[in-house]
């Protein structure tokens, strides 16, 4: 069961971006990103009342506390890669996320990379030169040239650097308190703490016409929140978070079917090649 609650995971994820790159056609990222979880907050709500609230530490409370800022800034980064790039060549970038995050667990809790962790890393940097290897008939540089002129590109893997941190944060504050209560009250903080941004950088106004595309969009993203502690609960992490980025394929393909984007082929052979490095360096932790 635990494999199937991960899958559903990953296409939630990538089903709820698409369909907020949709609405950022029209609408500003800060908008987005805080509506993608106002409407997603009473399924988080709910969840709270059906579990066991865990006694909360000083760890937990610090860990919290320290990954909120830096989890509000990959939002907003996350949904402007949303809006300025393609989604099949944004959001395979997430798979950076264990190879930053090497680094700084290394730091934080004294973890070494394997063999297996090191073959993985080589896969992604190969997977990420993939993706625009098109631009390799100019020269052999062009490819990395190119992911650095995509403001997408570059902003994901600032997401990726900042989610190789929030994790670790994460893994503190789940190991003090539980999987459930931490996902929802997590996210209920960031909706807190996210309003008076958006307060001050956008204006909130949600017509009738609005309501069924962000409806949908707060309820896939919660759905895979939901999926996600699931199982989460079953399995162990890394091997949930290696199907779960299961996702960046799936955005691939919501690229060529939804956004018609160009050169298809080579991102999901880009991706494919990423999403196995990732796997290898998950799987070696």
């Amino acid at each position: 069961m635990w494999i199937i609650y991960a899958l559903l995971t990953a296409f939630l994820l990538a089903t709820s971006d698409a369909l907020t790159k949709k609405v950022l056609a029209s609408r500003d990222e800060y908008f987005v990103a805080w509506a993608r979880l106002l409407f997603a907050l009473p399924a988080f709500l709910a969840s709270l009342l059906f579990i066991e609230i865990p006694p909360l530490n000083k760890e937990f409370w610090t860990a919290t506390l320290v990954a909120l800022p830096f989890e509000i800034a990959a939002m907003i980064l996350y949904t402007k890669a949303l809006k300025v790039s393609p989604i099949s060549l944004t959001m395979p970038f997430l798979a950076l996320t264990p190879l930053f995050l090497i680094l700084v667990s290394y730091f934080i809790l004294g973890e070494k990379v394997s063999i297996s962790g090191g073959l993985g890393i080589l896969l992604i940097a190969s997977g990420s030169y993939t993706l625009n290897i098109h631009k390799m008939r100019h020269s052999l540089i062009e490819p990395v040239k190119a992911v650095f002129r995509e403001k997408g590109s570059v902003m994901m893997i600032m997401v990726a650097i900042i989610f190789s941190l929030t994790s670790s944060l994460g893994k503190m504050a789940i190991t003090n308190s539980s999987p459930v209560f931490f996902g929802s009250f997590y996210f209920i903080l960031i909706t807190i703490l996210f309003t008076p941004i958006i307060l001050s950088k956008s204006k909130i106004i949600i017509t009738r016409k609005d309501m069924a595309p962000l409806a949908i969009i707060g309820l896939t993203y919660a759905l895979m929140i939901i999926f996600h502690m699931l199982a989460m609960s079953l399995t162990k992490v890394a091997y949930m978070i290696s199907v779960k980025r299961m996702s960046l394929l799936f955005s691939i393909f919501y690229g060529h079917i939804i956004f018609r984007e160009e050169n298809i082929p080579e991102r999901a052979l880009g991706g494919v090649i990423m999403f196995i490095g990732f796997v290898l360096i998950v799987l070696s932790r």
